[in-house]
């Protein structure tokens, strides 16, 4: 009886002291990302890699395991129906503006291989962020399911601002997203999926509205090409 009572008293004591580091861990995370959001360089580059190694060091030390996180190979073969949803909406969608001729290449140089994929994998680190970082925190935070679904789709959403597109967009798929882990725990499909889904909205929505995708301060100073060169125009070299 008395281990028992001993077992119990270090349970409820050890409760208060996880959540704290959970909330610690959270409140950390989501400010230097969001600072990193809305600096500019260099100071932008130097908070990208604090909140970087944060991230990385915090999910280490708890040692969740793979599957929980939703890197194993639990769930990929169930969900890679979402992938092709992703695809067969992204058709339409593509074939709509390309009857609308609102249809238009990626922005910037980069082959159009080497930009797709290096979005996918940045899509792939969102769902991480999003579900394998500030989700399973905020299921050991607050109460049932839908409490931290909502917080974490609002976090999400959040870091899009101020983009008139990418916020309302985050803002459903993040919770669709969070559904659907909490049933196949895996990053991968829905990585790839939203991967998908972000190449499509890039490429039928004007530059002039989601500002080549960008969010925080760098959607705020985003200038069209045709607008930079005219103030080059206007404001010639010496």
């Amino acid at each position: 009886m008395a281990a028992e009572a001993a077992s119990a008293g270090l349970v409820s004591t050890n409760q208060p002291r996880s959540a704290q580091r959970d909330l610690l861990e959270l409140v950390v995370g989501y400010t230097l990302i969001m600072a990193t959001i809305w600096t500019a360089n260099p100071t932008q580059r130097v908070l990208y890699w604090l909140a970087f190694v944060w991230i990385v060091a915090t999910t280490w030390a708890r040692r969740d395991g793979w599957t929980a996180l939703g890197l194993g190979r639990k769930g990929l073969l169930e969900s890679l129906w979402i992938v092709g949803v992703a695809l067969v909406l992204s058709a339409i969608a593509i074939f709509i503006a390309w009857r609308t001729h609102t249809l238009h290449r990626l922005h910037g140089p980069t082959p159009i291989f080497l930009h797709g994929w290096g979005y996918i994998v940045w899509s792939v680190m969102q769902q991480f962020l999003l579900q394998s970082y500030f989700l399973l925190r905020l299921l050991r935070l607050l109460p049932g399911k839908v409490a931290p679904i909502i917080v974490a789709t609002g976090i999400f959403a959040l870091a899009h601002l101020p983009n008139p597109i990418l916020t309302p967009v985050t803002l459903v798929w993040g919770a669709i997203s969070c559904v659907l882990f909490l049933r196949y725990r895996n990053i991968y499909t829905l990585g790839l999926a939203h991967g998908i889904m972000g190449l499509c909205v890039a490429v039928i929505v004007p530059n002039s509205l989601h500002h080549h995708m960008r969010v925080g301060l760098g959607y705020l100073r985003y200038h069209p090409p045709s607008q930079a060169r005219h103030i080059a125009d206007r404001h010639p070299p010496t």
